[in-house]
């Protein structure tokens, strides 16, 4: 493993604990890590600001003046990026992204390693900057592993590059078990009357509206619970009933509780193109929390989930309320139950990072020999 890992992250460390923070607090136990957030432009003069989250993690956030142009701002962070590594030394390092538009400041650096780990399909969502695709192709031939965030979106860059391999959702199962067992109730959620269905993440774009709507509007006994920031959509448009209930974000620690207080979960996601190859962390997480779980059809849910006979599908309203209302009525079984821990009992975000170093390590070698060999041909 190399010295040090800086980390090009479109996500702010503080905002919503998913798939970067559980790999990267995991590499801080071998290597130093560094995330460089993405501009706050609040400053009188342009600095780079730091926290330090553990003993060998931390988080660089660049605060720069407002209304300075494109070209400008990327030369200030690239000017700050490589005073930051001078200061601390950083000499042999890895670079690691999650957004390809870090390039347009980074692509100067002699990395020993580049890790690309697509999460997402960036240029699907909304506000995408119009030169993600073309930084996009630049990151998939630069890259020296490839690593994507579900095995849809494997399939559909395995032809793009030579060492690409799929990494799917984890899940923290300890965290998770912990709602099997937790009867306190949260002060607010503990006045919404059952039965409850609920949903925690991101209330963006890939949520489908209308669907929630129209499920609270066919079972009105019913309450629907959404936890989680509201971004890039605007909250008026969320809908509105007596028994739809927004109770904003929450910090990861807690999501067992709430979850241990709804009887089902569910993940009314909208079939677009910010969906398309999408793997929801939060279906491993439903699971093991033993609540039946309620999904529309993406594509990485049904295969595994679906076609393993561990969630529900359903894309229409009359579809969710039809599986919910068999859920309530006849529970889950001590069979399903099992073939959940059994399925889980493969994956966590351990395995995943350790399956990540390994590969990390193993190309890390085989350039090492390529550099030697080259050398000793030009002696």
């Amino acid at each position: 493993m190399t010295e040090s890992l800086i980390c090009f992250s479109h996500l702010r460390w503080r905002f919503v604990y998913q798939r970067p923070q559980h790999l990267l607090s995991r590499f801080a136990n071998v290597t130093r890590v560094f995330v460089l957030e993405e501009p706050i432009f609040d400053a009188s003069s342009d600095h780079l600001a730091g926290s330090q989250e553990s003993d060998n993690l931390w988080v660089l956030t660049p605060h720069l003046r407002g209304g300075l142009p494109e070209e400008e701002i990327t030369s200030i962070q690239k000017n700050l990026l490589d005073q930051f590594m001078e200061e601390m030394s950083i000499r042999d390092y890895t670079l690691w992204y999650y957004s390809p538009m870090a390039l347009r400041f980074s692509d100067h650096l002699t990395p020993s390693l580049i890790v690309y780990d697509c999460m997402d399909e960036l240029s699907a969502f909304r506000f995408a900057p119009p030169q993600l695709t073309m930084l996009d192709t630049v990151l998939m031939q630069k890259a020296d592993l490839v690593f994507t965030g579900g095995q849809s979106l494997y399939e559909a860059r395995k032809h793009r590059h030579h060492a690409i391999y799929p990494f799917p959702s984890s899940i923290d199962k300890h965290h998770f078990l912990s709602a099997r067992q937790y009867k306190i109730e949260q002060d607010d959620q503990a006045n919404i009357p059952h039965p409850r269905l609920g949903f925690y993440g991101v209330l963006d774009e890939r949520l489908n509206l209308q669907l929630i709507e129209d499920m609270a509007a066919l079972r009105q006994h019913w309450h629907f619970i959404y936890i989680g920031p509201v971004v890039k959509i605007d909250p008026d448009t969320l809908p509105r009933a007596a028994n739809i209930h927004y109770l904003g974000g929450k910090e990861y620690s807690d999501l067992p509780k709430y979850l241990a207080g709804w009887d089902i979960a569910i993940m009314p996601f909208a079939l677009n193109e910010s969906t398309r190859f999408i793997s929801p962390t939060k279906t491993p997480e439903f699971l093991s929390a033993g609540k039946p779980v309620i999904s529309t059809s993406i594509t990485d849910v049904v295969n595994p989930y679906q076609k393993k006979g561990l969630v529900h599908i359903a894309d229409t309203a009359e579809e969710f309320v039809e599986a919910a209302d068999e859920a309530l009525t006849n529970g889950t079984s001590s069979e399903w139950l099992k073939n959940v821990d059994d399925f889980l009992a493969e994956i966590s975000w351990d395995h995943t990072w350790e399956r990540m170093y390994v590969l990390m390590n193993e190309r890390l070698e085989q350039k090492k020999i390529s550099k030697t060999h080259k050398s000793m041909i030009h002696v």
